[in-house]
């Protein structure tokens, strides 16, 4: 194992971190951990955006220093009360909570370290069962990049289509410090990883604390969820195991879980991932074991930094928050209006909303698209169920305009909530689109594939026990506190409403209706009467991310159907419903208040821990199989954060070239054989592989950056079919007519051509021989591959 970079990389972490202590505890000067956990995730945008910027001119180390110098100025400014500044003094503008950060670096330590060893034990980035050769490939693309955007390792000669700043932040951290990107590649996960729990864990603390809880208890709750628990389909599997074989395949068809027949039989990482048929239900251990540096994980810790926003804008200018007196209600609208007009927190209110929001969303565009607008959805929510109305953040004749039109109506007031906050998280995505222009500009003009929102059937829609097996922790977690806080004066007709509609969506065809709905309206009542607080904020965004993905879906080349919609928004619930469920979860387990429905609180007490104990194990019981399988099959060398050198030992014939490439300064490009099967009006010689998802799809090119000509087949999701295929026709024609292959190498720029298993399996022995050609000359030479080098003046015309 390489302790010698895994040191230098906690430096610069902890280095980072530092330098975002004062930003953060800026953003959140009212939170109980000053925002300790969002640290270095701040700091990390910071230099994300700027270098993104930056990067339009000249990428690398010109713009890592420039986002440094940035970095370092803004927290440089942020650190100091500027009054005690004039004074001539030098005294913090908002004193860093000491405790909160020793408990946020240990925190991120250890789940930084579980993941060095899963990735220890499994560094490759195999492109079996996976995205690594896309995100091997981007990231190696950005280390070749003198300026952004990076060129498509895949599409040679374009730039890249996809959301790229996890690996752009990748690249950037690479660079500081001096690792390559086989072992930045690993390194890098564990570093998302770690912020991710580590931003649940202050999170999680901050909304119990602010409501008298226990931070520790609620953040050390939600970093388990977060970070080691799982949905309940292996508690699910380790209950079948006791049944007889046939008994357990009957029970795993009735349930209606994909696999589940035969996965009660036999232990897989993978099963718990695809639980509701046609759709992918990852979690955050089970991706990371999978080992992606995919933009669904990247983006999570800056997920979990617009939800502190969105409770930072929540919270400010909040009676109930320190500094303006004892609790607003929500029945006492006027109490809150003149709480919340007080000018200075007025203003950090509009500063939050139009500065720190968009800037975030602007960057969650380029980290991953599909996030991008529930940093909208989180600031709306934050707002529009605050304790304060969002129209005092309205300019004065619009706000007495709001007043003049709601009068003195309840409910026309609480009408006016969403909409004027709806208009004002508007304008915060009007500014993040500013932000994003570059790339989504890039996105909009530069992509063929076509993309259209798309109606559920009946027939799609999730079925009850795939929901249950999905999401029913949490959903018992949320329906324990909210039910309990909601119904304790009428129990026995709030849970009567709730069977009762459950009833009739369960009717209608409707399941997801059934389970989440109860949840988003009990929640949203919570909030408006003040039983509960911002985690319920929390798990009404959960469950309307759920609820929406039931109704409509993104229809494109990624996956059939709902899969990638599905895929990408569940990969969003997790780490929002996982947080919710530490506030949750510690709640439950305090001292229980006046008006419970347990008329004996010991009993009460006992009851609350065996059900929080309950759901621990049940969650945690994947950990529990999947961790020492995974580090049961130690590599060859032992263990090891390199990435590639799986190449050495599985495909030695090929090493040599591909080295080679991987020496070679610049952009060039190659051809390989494109990484797709069958296409409109291909001839039966190019009827068939190399597919996706295995070896000889595109090694070359996605291990060293240097972009082929036409590789996997995700671009057609990218490009269009006609961009696609055309290069298609372009490279099988270069491989097997020579009269052809001239023009091709010519027109597409070519320096090098590649000649290995993926050639032999789409071409046989109709390979041109290249050899021949006059200046096409081999400089790599093996049993598996040649590799030509392409002079193109010496090229015949």
């Amino acid at each position: 194992m390489e302790y010698g970079l895994l040191a230098v990389w906690l430096l610069a972490y902890a280095a980072l971190a530092a330098l975002g202590l004062p930003l953060a505890a800026r953003l959140f000067p009212r939170s109980a951990s000053r925002g300790a956990g969002f640290a270095l995730p701040t700091s990390l945008l910071v230099l994300g955006v700027v270098s993104f910027w930056v990067g339009r001119v000249a990428f690398g180390v010109p713009a890592l220093v420039a986002s440094l110098a940035v970095l370092v100025a803004l927290s440089a400014l942020a650190a100091f009360d500027r009054d005690a500044l004039r004074r001539g003094e030098f005294e913090p503008a908002v004193p860093v909570n000491r405790d909160a950060v020793l408990d946020t670096a240990v925190v991120f330590l250890v789940a930084f370290a579980l993941v060095v060893v899963i990735r220890g034990f499994d560094p490759a980035v195999d492109p079996l069962a996976g995205e690594k050769f896309l995100d091997f490939g981007l990231l190696k693309s950005l280390l070749r990049a003198e300026v952004l955007p990076p060129r498509d390792v895949w599409f040679a000669g374009e730039a890249v289509q996809y959301y790229y700043g996890g690996h752009l932040l990748t690249a950037l951290l690479a660079t500081l410090t001096g690792t390559t990107a086989d072992f930045a590649y690993n390194v890098a996960l564990a570093g998302f990883f770690a912020m991710l729990v580590a931003a649940a864990f202050d999170l999680a603390g901050a909304v119990a604390a602010s409501r008298g809880g226990d931070r520790r208890r609620a953040g050390a709750l939600a970093a388990f969820l977060v970070g080691v628990g799982s949905n309940l389909v292996t508690a699910g599997w380790a209950v079948f195991r006791l049944f007889p074989p046939d008994l357990q395949a009957s029970l795993g068809d009735a349930l209606g879980f994909d696999h589940t027949g035969e996965a009660a039989r036999e232990f897989s990482y993978w099963t718990a991932s695809r639980v509701i048929e046609g759709t992918i239900n990852e979690f955050p251990l089970f991706a990371w074991l999978n080992g992606d540096l995919h933009a669904h994980m990247t983006d999570t810790p800056f997920l979990l930094l617009a939800a502190a926003l969105a409770f930072a804008l929540y919270r400010a200018g909040s009676r109930t928050d320190g500094g303006f007196g004892s609790g607003t209600h929500a029945a006492d609208p006027e109490s809150a209006t003149h709480a919340a007009t007080d000018v200075p927190a007025t203003r950090r209110r509009r500063l939050l909303l139009f500065g720190a929001v968009p800037v975030l969303g602007g960057f969650q565009a380029v980290v991953n698209t599909w996030s991008f607008p529930s940093v909208f959805g989180l600031a709306w929510l934050g707002l529009t169920l605050a304790p304060t109305p969002p129209r005092t953040l309205l300019p004065g004749p619009l706000r007495r305009g709001v007043d003049r039109a709601t009068g003195d109506s309840r409910l026309a007031a609480e009408l006016a909530r969403p909409v004027v906050a709806g208009v004002l998280v508007a304008g915060a995505g009007v500014l993040a689109v500013v932000v994003a222009a570059p790339f989504l500009l890039g996105i909009a003009t530069g992509g063929g594939s076509s993309r259209s929102v798309e109606l559920l059937t009946p027939e799609m829609r999730s079925g009850l026990p795939g929901l249950l097996g999905v999401h029913g922790a949490f959903v018992a977690a949320f329906a324990a506190l909210l039910f309990g806080r909601v119904g304790r004066d009428r129990p026995v007709e709030v849970a009567a409403a709730t069977v009762g509609f459950a009833a009739v969506a369960l009717v209608i065809g409707f399941p997801a209706l059934a389970l989440l709905a109860p949840l988003l309206v009990v929640g949203w009542v919570a909030l408006r009467t003040e039983r509960a607080g911002f985690e319920a904020v929390l798990i009404v965004a959960g469950a309307g991310l759920v609820l929406l993905v039931e109704l409509v879906y993104l229809a494109e080349e990624a996956g059939p159907g709902r899969m990638n919609t599905v895929f990408k928004t569940y990969a969003q619930v997790w780490p929002l419903w996982a947080t919710a469920a530490g506030v949750a979860l510690g709640a439950l387990l305090d001292p229980p208040s006046r008006g419970t429905l347990w008329p004996n609180r010991e009993w009460r007490r006992i009851a609350a821990s065996v059900f929080v104990a309950a759901l621990l194990v049940s969650t945690g019981a994947y950990a529990a199989f999947a961790l020492p399988a995974h580090v049961d099959r130690e590599p060859a060398g032992g263990p090891t954060l390199d990435a590639t050198r799986f190449v050495e030992t599985h495909h030695p014939e090929e090493a040599r070239a591909i080295q080679y490439l991987d020496e070679r300064p610049g952009q060039p490009t190659m051809l390989s054989a494109p990484a797709t099967g069958v296409y409109p009006g291909a001839e039966s010689r190019y009827g068939h592989g190399p597919g996706m998802y295995r070896w000889e799809a595109s090694p070359a090119a996605s291990l060293t950056g240097v972009a082929t000509v036409a590789g996997w087949h995700h671009e057609v999701g990218y490009r269009g079919e006609d961009a696609y295929f055309d290069r298609v026709r372009d490279v099988d024609d270069a491989y097997t007519d020579r009269d052809e292959t001239v023009r091709v190498l010519r027109e597409y720029d070519v320096e090098y051509v590649w000649v290995g298993p993926g050639e032999r399996i789409r071409y046989g022995d109709a390979t041109v021989a290249f050899g021949e050609i006059p200046g096409v000359q081999p400089v790599v030479e093996t049993s598996e591959v040649t590799l030509y080098r392409v002079d193109r003046t010496e090229l015949p015309e």
